[in-house]
């Protein structure tokens, strides 16, 4: 019982604090990818990933969550650090919002 007070109390947090946001408008808004509609095309091919679960784009990202990128041929791995309050950010503080994990090479692609 404690544990689903702290997961709604959780919740609520995220509610009121705009701790999550959209996965195609956190992709867009932190230039993981160029624009939003290519983050929403990505989406709807079935190449994002949220905590190893195929993501849909209306799926929140909260601070914390991996973000997977599979195309190409590659996997690009992201940490969500923060979440951004503007629609927009300079490219120069990428590095707050998202943090590169790792680039893997998919054989076979």
């Amino acid at each position: 019982m404690q544990n689903t007070l702290c997961l709604r109390f959780l919740k609520i947090l995220q509610i009121v604090a705009r701790l999550d946001m959209r996965i195609d408008k956190w992709l867009s808004s932190t230039n993981v990818v160029k624009r939003r509609t290519v983050a929403t095309d990505m989406l709807h091919s079935g190449v994002v990933y949220i905590n190893g679960v195929q993501a849909k784009a209306s799926k929140n990202v909260a601070i914390g969550d991996k973000v997977s990128l599979k195309f190409l041929g590659r996997e690009e791995q992201y940490e969500v650090l923060d979440i951004p309050t503007t629609k927009s950010t300079p490219k120069s503080d990428k590095e707050k919002y998202a943090k590169h994990i790792q680039t893997i090479e998919i054989k076979g692609e």
